[in-house]
């Protein structure tokens, strides 16, 4: 009777996680048709009075303003292809004299491991002290990484309470979020991200244009400065196969552990018979 009681335990153990397993699959399914909903939106435009529906993840989107470069953060045990760096993120003023500002992840720099902890150099491109145009995909947030830290119940090096440092040293974190970076810039963000995606733009500036439009409707048609960030965005594990094997594999063994419990109930049916016989 025990062997059925811990077989039975089995058995119920093993059919619920093969039902989280095809659950986990039903939710990369879903994340699988919300990325390709995201990406065949049109582009939108963003700017300091863009609506928080049209903030789709995944839409493709463009953006013009300048460089708030005071205000980088970088994010810290970023992996490219298997080198650790980091991930530059910067703000973009959306309006030259406002506050309004959206978020980019401007790209991915290797982390020099000799240079004993120091952050590397940030390359800026000449042409971006002033109005350009940026072009990238739509993230609900930053994307957060596992925080070993967590496990002990301490704190990681969070982002300063001010930012830019009053030596100008780039801070360093491992996750980030707008609230927190919004409180510690004076900034306000729009609830979105924007993972570049190409090279920033330069616009022309006003002297260079022909009485046709304005300034910032014109790009300059100088090539831009060469900028060593790479920008290969890891995506989310979308392998909802590979979910439901291992929801196959769980409810094979709770059939073993079913036929088990069967012969052993034989076993017992048989030993009943011998002693008491008909």
């Amino acid at each position: 009777m025990l062997a059925l009681a811990l077989l039975g335990v089995v058995a119920a153990v093993c059919v619920s996680l093969g039902m989280w397993q095809l659950q986990r699959a039903a939710e990369r399914d879903a994340l699988h048709a919300a990325i390709e909903r995201g990406r065949q939106q049109p582009a939108v435009v963003l700017s300091a009075a863009s609506r928080p529906a049209d903030l789709i993840a995944w839409r493709p989107a463009t953006a013009q303003g300048r460089w708030s470069v005071e205000h980088t953060v970088l994010l810290e045990n970023r992996n490219l292809k298997g080198r650790p760096g980091y991930w530059v993120a910067t703000p973009l003023l959306l309006e030259p004299a406002g506050r309004h500002a959206v978020l980019v992840l401007r790209g991915w720099l290797p982390r020099d491991m000799a240079a004993a902890g120091a952050t590397p150099a940030i390359p800026d491109n000449a042409a971006e002290g002033g109005m350009i145009q940026v072009q990238g995909e739509l993230l609900s947030h930053v994307p957060r990484i596992f925080e070993l830290w967590q496990w002990a119940g301490g704190r990681s090096g969070g982002l300063p309470a001010v930012v830019p440092l009053p030596n100008h040293v780039t801070p360093v974190v491992q996750n980030l979020q707008l609230a927190e970076l919004a409180q510690a810039t004076g900034l306000q963000f729009l609830p979105t991200v924007l993972a570049q995606t190409a090279e920033s733009k330069p616009l022309a500036p006003a002297g260079a244009q022909l009485a046709a439009g304005p300034a910032q409707d014109r790009l300059d048609t100088s090539p831009p400065a060469h900028a060593p960030l790479q920008r290969e965005w890891p995506g989310p594990s979308l392998d909802s196969d590979q979910n439901r094997g291992y929801a196959l594999q769980w409810f094979s063994f709770a059939g073993i552990a079913g036929i088990a419990a069967l012969f052993i109930v034989r076993s017992l049916l048989q030993k009943r018979r011998e002693r008491h016989p008909l």
